[in-house]
């Protein structure tokens, strides 16, 4: 329910709005947020994640058809033959097909089998290469992964807060890994598999809220500055509500999108959408009741965003002249 607030300006100048009190309702949302967050991290170190092939090494097969590529049918044909776990892809053109397996279907006589399963789909068919990924290779990549988020979420600490100040970027960064250990906690949960699509998923959630919590953060800003004798908790209250209709638009429009992909994009992105679906839902809600709640919380307040002083050169010796 919106509640009327009348606002003095630096001016003088009295504004009568209609103001969402979010901050009235921070501490329900941190009690949902650890609730979201430790059924995520019991999923997560009770259940494990389900690594794909990019990570645990395995067998790629890249293949080619005489007509375009029925994957559905190369699909239910290689699992009806005992390779259900195979990954079927689109590979360059339309008839040439990536076909993946993971190590515990990778052995050295696995070619002449999917060969013999390839031509009973279309005789024609010709298989151009059959190489074994290493589990060392997996190991490097998981490697990579870890590192890439993390240097990410470092230099997005940095850079919010040298640009605001380091409470707000100590919240927008919590709500980073808010975000990402709620993704994790479902794809645990329901044993997706985890690839390197699943990765750029990640990558774009955090971007994402970032993004959603800096057009916040600068409202924040420019209302500190701005609007006088209000408590630093009514002027989140209204930063956030004059930037409630943008936050909205731009989710409902880009979850549209994502939902899409998420229906008609196929298998080979079914992972990326769905995490992208996860991500971009709790980072519109954690931008409100976790990037700003706990900035005010950590002792926000209204001298903390004005911009420094600067003296004029001779100011001191204009002063003491009679």
């Amino acid at each position: 329910m919106k509640a009327k607030q009348v606002i003095e300006t630096e001016s003088g100048v009295k504004l009568a709005r209609r103001v969402v009190p979010f901050m009235k309702y921070r501490i329900p949302g941190y009690i949902f947020s650890l609730t979201v967050v430790a059924i995520s991290l019991f999923f997560v170190i009770t259940k494990g994640f389900n690594w794909g092939l990019d990570f645990t090494g395995g067998t790629v097969i890249e293949a080619s058809f005489s007509q375009p590529a029925d994957l559905p049918k190369v699909r239910s044909v290689l699992a009806e033959n005992e390779f259900g776990s195979a990954v079927v892809q689109a590979s360059g053109g339309t008839r040439d097909v990536m076909i993946r397996l993971p190590s515990e279907d990778g052995d050295t006589t696995i070619g002449p089998k999917i060969v013999n399963i390839l031509h009973s789909i279309d005789a024609k068919s010709t298989v151009n290469s059959i190489e074994f990924v290493g589990p060392n290779v997996g190991k490097e990549l998981t490697e990579a992964a870890i590192y890439a988020t993390l240097a990410t979420l470092i230099m997005l600490l940095l850079y919010v807060g040298l640009r605001f100040e380091w409470r707000l970027g100590a919240g927008g960064i919590l709500a980073l890994a808010h975000d990402v250990i709620v993704t994790l906690g479902v794809f645990a949960a329901l044993q997706i598999e985890i690839d390197l699509t699943f990765v750029a998923a990640i990558l774009s959630v955090i971007g994402y809220s970032l993004n959603d919590s800096i057009v916040v953060f600068d409202r924040i800003r420019e209302n500190f500055r701005k609007i006088r004798r209000t408590a630093a908790k009514e002027i989140l209250d209204i930063s956030l509500t004059q930037t409630l209709a943008r936050t909205l638009m731009t989710s409902a429009t880009t979850l549209v999108v994502v939902l899409a992909l998420y229906i008609w994009g196929g298998p080979s992105i079914h992972n990326f959408s769905l995490a992208l679906l996860i991500g971009i839902g709790f980072g519109t809600y954690s931008s409100i009741y976790i990037a700003t709640t706990l900035a005010l919380d950590l002792g926000l307040d209204r001298e903390h965003m004005l911009p420094p002083k600067i003296e004029k050169e001779g100011q001191d010796q204009e002063a003491i002249l009679p």
